[in-house]
């Protein structure tokens, strides 16, 4: 028996869990410790991407039981997705997608800095509308402009470079959707995009020195996480999935592009003060609160 074995499955839980509970991270998450255990890079791309087919089920089923997906935001992210992965694969056999991470990189920063600042701030409760629309499986109402275009780029970018959570969460948490339902159904409809992903990759470059057995610890460690995953994200609350949600986006892209421009340093400087700001992020309400609370006892 692999050594490796028990550290893969576990790579696949934490990583599932992290995937399942904030809509994105598994192939960062995973592939990092795929390739630290020696895995080849070709072969941890290949097992992401079929490890993600399961565990997308998983949690897709994990999410539908808990109520936390809308069956016709599914859809409309799983078809132009898929379409999109099949995009991006092509482009990768003409495109070195190394390329591309660093442009990437910088525009999901922007996008995390984005995200970080919109829940820096109390969120409007509308428990009404929440209940009503939970009530008839489907998501509150919320600008759902443009969600079609985000769902293929984020499959375009997933054939690239492994990245479909990171541009589609971040787009519905922006445009006001709860956090539960933006991981339940990006986590849903990542089934597809996954196939078509796998399917191209295996199609292209085999399945030469790919370790079954990897491929089986990494996917009983995502199964197990995914029904936990689903459960958690029901019942944190929203404001604290969004910081969690910009501080992993902040973290790994700032990795992605230390790494890409090979600047050590900067890499550490980011893992310390990150951190700092999601903390002052989550806080900010309670200051504010605390300077009104101030400024009326002074006036009076």
């Amino acid at each position: 028996m692999d050594p490796n074995l028990p550290l893969i499955a576990l790579a696949g839980f934490f990583a599932s869990m992290v995937d399942g509970a904030l809509g994105m991270g598994f192939g960062p998450t995973s592939s990092s410790i795929l390739l630290s255990s020696g895995v080849s890079p070709a072969a941890a791309s290949t097992t992401v991407n079929l490890a993600k087919v399961a565990t997308g089920l998983a949690a897709g089923a994990s999410h539908w039981r808990m109520r936390n997906i809308d069956r016709r935001l599914v859809l409309k992210l799983a078809v132009p997705g898929a379409v999109g992965a099949l995009v991006g694969t092509t482009v990768l056999a003409n495109v070195e997608g190394d390329d591309l991470r660093p442009v990437l990189a910088v525009l999901l920063i922007l996008v995390g800095v984005r995200i970080l600042f919109r829940f820096s701030q109390a969120l409007p409760a509308n428990r009404d509308a929440a209940a009503d629309a939970e009530a008839e499986g489907r998501a509150p109402a919320f600008h759902d402009r443009g969600v079609e275009v985000a769902a293929a780029a984020g499959g375009v970018t997933n054939g690239l470079v492994g990245a479909w959570g990171p541009v589609v969460t971040p787009f519905l948490l922006h445009r006001g959707l709860p956090p539960r339902y933006a991981i339940g159904s990006v986590n849903t409809a990542e089934v597809a995009i996954a196939i078509v992903s796998a399917g191209s990759l295996i199609g292209s470059l085999g399945s030469e020195g790919l370790q079954w057995g990897v491929v089986g610890a990494m996917l009983l460690g995502g199964v197990v996480a995914a029904p936990l995953a689903a459960y958690v994200v029901r019942f944190v609350p929203a404001r604290l999935l969004g910081l969690a949600v910009a501080g992993l986006l902040l973290l790994t892209q700032s990795r992605e592009l230390a790494t890409a421009r090979d600047f050590p340093g900067s890499r550490w400087l980011a893992y310390s003060l990150i951190p700092i700001a999601v903390g002052g992020a989550a806080l900010r309400p309670r200051v504010a609160r605390a300077l009104r609370r101030r400024r009326r006892r002074a006036a009076a």
